[in-house]
């Protein structure tokens, strides 16, 4: 169990902070500013030619692949081990769930989150110029 529980906390780690960089230019973590708050902070990777050259579709869909299907089968071994009733191994597949599940909201967040801020800040920018025109401001130093 212990085995299994540290693999797992190993495989946490490396899809967190090195697969997801590298794979599919994805990364989320959590900051802690100086007053004590948590901020979980979501981001992607600018699109750039030379980003196209190292991040191939293949490679994308292998790690989204393996990011959804993981949690899938954690979940089933959950089912698995509560209707054969092995309550011993529940402890391990409930770490299971979580930290794979952790990770595929992460990244989706990081996927859904990019376009979301780039909505927002467009939506911004054209609310603040159609205010500067109905109110005659355009002024131009």
């Amino acid at each position: 169990m212990v085995t299994i529980i540290l693999l797992l906390s190993c495989d946490f780690w490396a899809v967190k902070n090195v697969t997801g960089r590298l794979m599919v230019g994805l990364r989320w973590w959590n900051h802690i500013d100086e007053d004590g708050k948590s901020h979980w902070v979501f981001e992607s990777r600018k699109a750039s030619p030379q980003d196209s050259k190292t991040v191939s579709e293949a490679e994308s869909r292998i790690f989204w692949l393996g990011l959804i299907a993981c949690p899938v089968l954690w979940v089933i071994f959950a089912f698995s081990a509560l209707f054969s009733f092995r309550v011993k191994w529940l402890a391990v597949v409930i770490m299971g769930v979580v930290l794979q599940g952790a990770n595929l909201y992460g990244y989706i967040r990081c996927k859904v989150g990019s376009r979301k801020n780039l909505t927002s800040m467009a939506t911004s920018y054209l609310g603040k110029q159609f205010l500067r025109q109905t109110t005659g401001d355009d002024q131009t130093s």
